[in-house]
């Protein structure tokens, strides 16, 4: 009986979201390009796996208004790959069928830097999936701010916001020789970020990014900030 539960979830879960009530509508838009090694590749979907399936995020997604989300993770890099379609996340088994599929080692985007592209390829899916989500947000990693090809920054930025889309930021510190952790996150928030309550969450280290993903989904989740946290705490 459990093996059959789990073979209807999984169907399920497969299928195309249909139109339907749901909190926020949020693409994970990782970075898969040049700079980003095998090893930090897997590390990035290890650690999305890892915080949408914790209990305090799980707790977030069920005090929602409408006790869901619906999620796509996507990499980018001169190309953008959907590795997990959307999937409506509700509770801890939803949650784990979500995280298994990020279970896998195959490299979909190459080459360098398209952010403008990713941006706009972030919109594209909000906008012509079968969802309607009472927020929308891109959740954007990098580990630079370059823009090699496509269109540039400052125009997706705008294409995105002006569709009322928030994009929130991740800068990427993983590796000790970039020495530039305080100059990324003034860059994301400069010329990435933006749309109601947006901001950035480094992850400061390899060790630290898990974490930093488990918190920066709490914040999404539940429509705050790392200000407002902090004033709350006041």
């Amino acid at each position: 009986m459990r093996r059959l539960i789990l073979a209807l979830a999984l169907i399920l879960a497969a299928l195309p979201l249909r139109a339907q009530d749901t909190d926020l509508e949020l693409v994970l838009m990782a970075d898969a390009s040049g700079s980003i090694d095998p090893e930090e590749l897997l590390l990035q979907r290890r650690g999305y796996a890892q915080a949408i399936t914790d209990p305090d995020v799980i707790a977030a997604i069920q005090n929602t208004a409408y006790g869901s989300i619906a999620v796509t993770y996507v990499e980018w890099a001169a190309n953008q790959a959907v590795i997990v379609d959307w999937t409506r996340i509700d509770g801890p088994e939803a949650a784990a069928i979500f995280a298994a599929q990020l279970d896998n080692p195959v490299r979909r985007a190459l080459g360098r830097n398209a952010i403008g592209s990713a941006l706009l390829r972030g919109k594209q899916l909000i906008e012509e999936n079968d969802i309607e989500g009472w927020r929308r947000v891109i959740d954007f990693s990098g580990d630079s701010v370059n823009n090699w090809s496509g269109p540039s920054i400052a125009e997706a930025r705008a294409l995105v916001l002006a569709a009322g889309i928030t994009i929130n930021g991740l800068p990427l510190m993983l590796t000790d020789d970039m020495g530039r952790g305080a100059t990324l996150e003034a860059n994301y928030r400069d010329q990435i970020i933006g749309g109601p309550n947006a901001f950035t969450l480094p992850a400061a280290s390899r060790e630290d990014f898990a974490e930093a993903v488990r918190r920066k989904l709490i914040l999404e989740i539940s429509n705050r900030t790392p200000d407002m946290v902090l004033a709350l705490d006041d």
